[in-house]
């Protein structure tokens, strides 16, 4: 078995290719089930030479719990919202429009409520282990769905730069609603959540347009660029701003997890292009985490497999 160099964090680049000649030397056939892609091992490397690594992460990295990104045509959310009649798509996710109209966004929050249908994914997992080795700055996500909070992502080493589901607040006075009375009202009945101060309506705190982001975001992001040794972004397409400019605010390695190419992420960066589970399941095995991904991942699901339950049934 190929493992990476071990000894102080000092590797370089020589020690990389070393590496990559070693395992070529060994003439492992593909049929074998052992060809080791030499970007795969490089991004290895870069992550077990870090210390402080900060991931960025979209929607691609939530498809395969079964939660459609935004923009897939066809597939994606804002596709799929044709049926609540918006006058356009991210309506859904206009505070003035809920102001107006709380309804489309009430039906999408039962589909959507974290914990309820759909689980961390496999890179989910691997971004916790990133944490349980201690090896994570920080997890910068742009999807509202819960599932590294789910994944046990520790809460200080987590910024959902979109907001969550676990609190809520009135759109009007800002008042706070405890969150599991406003997950009830919306999960279990037809009735819009209502301030009790001002009779506002309620929403869960995601950041609609027409709303800033958190100020955790911002505070924690001006120390987190300057420590980053490693930069992961995983499964976006780096178009919604400020999220999307964060890669211009960092000077360390920059590695991309993702199905393409991002034109502004820079072509002198590492790119690993696939499925994001697939190449970070590759990743932990290079490390040394692959069961200890998996596991943690199974001890994460919320819905087990169909299979799993028609074994249990018989």
């Amino acid at each position: 078995m190929v493992t990476l160099p071990s000894g102080s964090n000092r590797e370089t680049k020589n020690d990389v290719d070393e590496l990559i000649n070693q395992v070529e030397s060994l003439g492992i056939k593909e049929n074998e089930g052992a060809k080791i892609d030499k970007k795969i091992m490089k991004g290895a490397a870069w992550i077990k030479e870090s210390k402080n690594i900060m991931i960025l992460s979209g929607a691609g990295i939530s498809c395969s719990a079964g939660i459609p990104d935004f923009r897939t045509p066809g597939t994606g959310l804002y596709d799929n919202l044709q049926k609540y009649d918006l006058p356009y798509p991210e309506a859904v996710f206009d505070v003035n429009f809920y102001r107006r109209k709380p309804e489309p966004f009430l039906s999408l929050a039962k589909e959507l409520w974290p914990g309820l249908n759909h689980s961390p994914t496999i890179t989910h997992s691997f971004v916790s282990s990133l944490d349980h080795h201690g090896k994570l700055l920080r997890s910068y996500t742009q999807n509202i769905d819960g599932l590294e909070h789910l994944a046990k992502v520790s809460d200080d080493l987590l910024v959902e730069c979109h907001g969550h589901f676990r609190t809520a607040s009135c759109i009007r006075c800002n008042a706070k609603m405890d969150g599991e009375k406003c997950k009830n009202i919306i999960l279990n009945s037809d009735n819009v959540p209502t301030c009790t101060k001002c009779k506002g309506y309620v929403k869960p705190d995601i950041v609609f347009f027409g709303e800033g982001l958190p100020d955790r975001f911002h505070k924690l992001l001006r120390k987190d660029v300057a420590k980053a040794d490693l930069l992961i972004v995983m499964g976006t397409s780096l178009t919604v701003a400020p999220v999307s400019l964060i890669p211009s605010y960092v000077s360390c390695r920059k590695m991309l997890i993702n199905r393409e190419e991002v034109e502004s992420f820079g072509s002198d960066n590492l790119a690993l292009l696939g499925d994001c589970d697939d190449i970070c399941l590759q990743l932990a095995s290079q490390l040394g985490w692959k069961e200890e991904v998996k596991k943690l991942n199974d001890e994460t699901k919320v819905i087990k497999d169909k299979a799993t339950k028609k074994n249990s049934s018989e």
